[in-house]
């Protein structure tokens, strides 16, 4: 298995602090199947910044560190990063690199809470640039969460998501566990990701929540999932389901 969304480099944001816990956290991915990790820390966060540079030298580091202890898990940049108005003009500064650093996939991230007015300007001018954003864990977004005609114009415009694995197994909560599935049924998601962050709390939960995909959904969409994360990693097209609109019946609260 590909984990596209991962913060596994050490000291750099809410992630492991040292490298120690890093090797953990590799040790654990590789027994769960998965073979390579795209290293997404924070950036333009409001509590950390983690510039192009910063972490290709830190991925080189826990790469040469995984070659000598002898762990089978290679490890790709990338950034998981906080939507601003300087996102273009920071790719042109390199201060912003793409998901393994190919120049075509990126990942944004909102706030919490709502979905900026600019996002998809933003987003529009980054698919004239050739790059093709991918919105992370919209399912935990207020916003999309009771709007989800929002997620399904950015979709329809040519964005992809991530869902994480954690909202997919409940560990989030009910509310965003049945939202997670609705955006599956609604071909709203392209990828499935960790977005671990250590070895309990925030951990993988990956091959669990494909479980549970094929469980709900069958194995053709597990497959697809985990071909889009290896067409990405590989720098190729992904593949796109017509996007549908989730209906709006009340569940849980949600909507």
């Amino acid at each position: 298995m590909i984990d596209i969304h991962c913060h596994i480099l050490p000291g750099l944001d809410d992630g492991p602090k040292t490298v120690d816990e890093s090797i953990m956290m590799a040790k654990q991915a590789v027994e769960e199947g998965i073979t390579t990790i795209i290293a997404t820390p924070h950036h333009h966060h409001p509590s950390f910044d983690n510039p192009g540079q910063t972490v290709l030298s830190a991925v080189e580091a826990l790469n040469d560190r995984l070659i000598e202890d002898g762990i089978n898990l290679k490890v790709l940049p990338g950034q998981e990063v906080r939507i601003t108005g300087g996102i273009i003009e920071d790719i042109d500064s390199s201060d912003i690199i793409t998901l393994a650093n190919h120049g075509t996939y990126l990942f944004v991230e909102f706030p919490s809470n709502h979905v900026p007015r600019f996002a998809a300007s933003l987003f529009y001018q980054l698919q004239v640039k050739g790059i093709i954003p991918i919105i992370v864990h919209p399912e935990r977004n207020k916003e999309l969460m009771e709007k989800p005609e929002v997620l399904y114009e950015f979709v329809k415009n040519g964005a992809l998501t991530q869902v994480t694995s954690s909202s997919i197994t409940g560990h989030f909560g009910k509310k965003i566990k049945q939202y997670s599935e609705q955006i599956i049924e609604a071909n709203l998601t392209h990828f499935v990701a960790s977005d671990a962050h250590n070895i309990d709390a925030r951990t993988f939960r990956l091959a669990s929540a494909y479980l549970q995909v094929e469980t709900k959904f069958g194995t053709g969409t597990v497959y697809q999932f985990q071909e889009n994360a290896a067409l990405l990693a590989e720098n190729k097209h992904v593949a796109v389901e017509q996007p549908e609109m989730i209906k709006r019946r009340k569940i849980l609260g949600i909507f």
